[in-house]
């Protein structure tokens, strides 16, 4: 069962969002909150798979209840995917740096969202190749380019493999195409990614596309 929170500081879409979701039987909203303090404080109690959170919102923003629910370990299985009205906007990339895993845009359709909070819950990657594509137009091109030496101190402990994977990461592929680029089985390719995550220390595949761009591995424009 997948258990989620909702946290949005708008009633109706609370409702819409749990009446959604409660059809399904591998959901369950365990609770919601309407601000991120109090969506923080039903975290902490529930311990859910995936908090759905809203980027604005009154007492806490959605960005600090990322950053509070990312450094507490006692939540490392809270999975948080950000929702926003507007797309592509300046909050999403701050979410993602304060440790979100993904995002949804509000009006997204019915489907879609189950898909993706099924995808989030079994930790694979949210953002699909061409949300990472607009992302890295976006937001990743716009920082300036790293000094010589910059970035993760993982990053040199990454084999060659893992630099290749994690370069196709960041041009928004998705593991059976990192497959077919590098030659190897889906599963491969599964663990070369992991293990990149784990040495750079990102939390997921969203932040394993930021700290490929921000150390310089992969540049905006390349392939």
């Amino acid at each position: 069962m997948i258990r989620v929170l909702l946290v949005d500081d708008q009633p109706l879409i609370r409702s819409g969002f749990r009446a959604l979701l409660g059809l399904e039987e591998d959901i369950e909203v365990v609770a919601e909150a309407g601000d991120g303090r109090e969506g923080l404080a039903l975290a902490a109690e529930h311990r859910p798979d995936i908090a759905l959170v809203d980027v604005q919102m009154p007492v806490m923003d959605g960005i600090e209840t990322t950053r509070r629910i990312a450094a507490d370990p006692a939540l490392a299985g809270v999975r948080v995917v950000i929702l926003t009205n507007y797309g592509f906007d300046e909050y999403v990339f701050e979410a993602l740096r304060a440790g979100a895993a993904g995002f949804l845009v509000k009006d997204i359709v019915p489907d879609d969202l189950l898909h993706a909070v099924r995808v989030a819950a079994r930790g694979d990657a949210l953002l699909a190749p061409s949300i990472t594509r607009k992302l890295i137009d976006g937001y990743v091109a716009r920082p300036p380019a790293p000094p010589a030496g910059a970035g993760p101190a993982g990053l040199a402990e990454l084999t060659n493999r893992e630099r290749e994977a994690v370069e196709l990461v960041a041009r928004g592929l998705s593991n059976d195409e990192i497959a077919a680029r590098m030659v190897i089985t889906p599963m491969t390719a599964k663990t070369h990614v992991n293990r990149a995550m784990t040495k750079l220390h990102a939390r997921d595949r969203a932040q394993l596309v930021i700290a490929a761009y921000e150390s310089g591995l992969v540049s905006p424009g390349d392939g």
